[in-house]
């Protein structure tokens, strides 16, 4: 691949663990992380995560295979390790020689194992530094760190301390994620000792996202003070853009919401083709690693369901909005390949103008 000279400051560990020319990673956002945004992203030299959580296990092999069609460089698949369909997902990964398998929520040990003797590298994405310590024991090649400024799922420790204390904590190259959409940033990133970073919401915004218009437009208004953290759609705090499905459900009361849940978990059993028993024991298995309760348990449905209202049927009113902070702090839509030539081009600037 062509491309501007790299410094030996943009040439990481992580580059060459993926084989990738940027150490630039497109994270793999449910409904948005589709084989043409992963494709785009991999040929602009950085590396794209489908997204296998969204999708039923079945058709994850088939997804594969087009983002095969789109490109010849390395690229990856997200997905749930306790999730119904974990197997067939691992499956396709190897069959299919997919470099990356990325996960978060229960890593699978065994899982893991299958994964790393078919020569896939495991990318777990984790929020405490005691999961980074028990990702890396359990064989994660690479550790994308995400910062209480990441969207969906998210602490409250910054990026800017999270990151150190992660790198500190284990020997495992870090990827920084939460907060990132430039050449600064990635720069900044190196300073805290990650080897590269990682970008949902920066790569969501840009032409080969399928994020329909109408919901794009809504992100590009948005302000900082318009991204929040609330717990109202799953129980957890997700970063979300405010709009008026959160300002309803602030206002909603416990039936309204178990209502909601319950009609989101029918939705996305006819989605993803699993059982009632499979989504049941994955909701249970999901109680005990996060320590949720059963109220939450049954709130989780919302969040898949409620994004794909925004992210895919284009109703940014009526579904909800995962959102870094960062998207505060973006107007435009490039093209995949525009954007990662001027994040490097504007992180070899910043790199010269600190040594001289």
């Amino acid at each position: 691949m062509k491309g501007p000279r790299l410094s030996s400051a943009l040439r990481t560990q992580v580059c060459d663990i993926l084989g990738i020319r940027y150490p630039i990673i497109q994270t793999g956002m449910g409904w948005v992380a589709t084989p043409e945004l992963v494709a785009a992203a991999s040929n602009a030299g950085a590396i794209g995560f489908l997204a296998a959580a969204t999708l039923a296990p079945d058709a994850v092999a088939a997804e594969i295979l087009k983002v095969k069609q789109l490109t010849d460089r390395p690229f990856g698949v997200n997905f749930l390790m306790d999730a119904p369909g974990a197997e067939i997902i691992t499956d396709a990964i190897i069959q299919h020689r997919v470099r990356a398998a990325g996960y978060n929520r229960a890593p699978s040990r065994e899982l893991i194992e299958r994964l790393k003797q078919a020569g896939v590298v495991c990318v777990p994405t984790c929020g405490a530094i005691k999961h980074a310590v028990k990702a890396e024991r359990l064989g994660a090649d690479l550790i994308i760190v995400q910062g209480g400024e990441g969207g969906g799922h998210t602490g409250n420790v910054p990026t800017s301390l999270l990151v150190p204390g992660c790198v500190d904590a284990v020997e495992v190259p870090i990827v920084a994620a939460g907060g990132f959409r430039d050449g600064r940033g990635l720069v900044a990133a190196l300073a805290f000792g990650a080897q590269g970073i990682a970008m949902g919401t920066r790569f969501l915004l840009t032409r080969e996202s399928p994020v329909p218009e109408r919901t794009s437009e809504r992100y590009l208004r948005a302000e900082l003070a318009d991204v929040l953290v609330t717990p109202e759609i799953d129980g957890l705090p997700q970063r979300v853009l405010r709009n008026e499905l959160i300002a309803k459900l602030e206002h909603a009361g416990s039936a309204t919401r178990l209502l909601r849940a319950l009609r989101s978990a029918l939705q996305y059993r006819r989605a993803t083709g699993a059982a009632l028993s499979e989504l049941l024991r994955s909701g249970l298995a999901m109680r005990r690693s996060e320590g949720l309760t059963r109220a939450q348990m049954l709130m989780a449905a919302n969040a898949p369901m409620l994004a794909r209202k925004a992210m895919l049927d284009g109703d940014p009113v009526n579904g909800y909005l995962p959102s870094g902070s960062v998207a505060g702090m973006i107007d435009d839509r490039p093209g995949c390949a525009e954007l990662v030539e001027a994040i490097v081009n504007e992180a070899e600037q910043t790199l010269k103008a600190l040594t001289h």
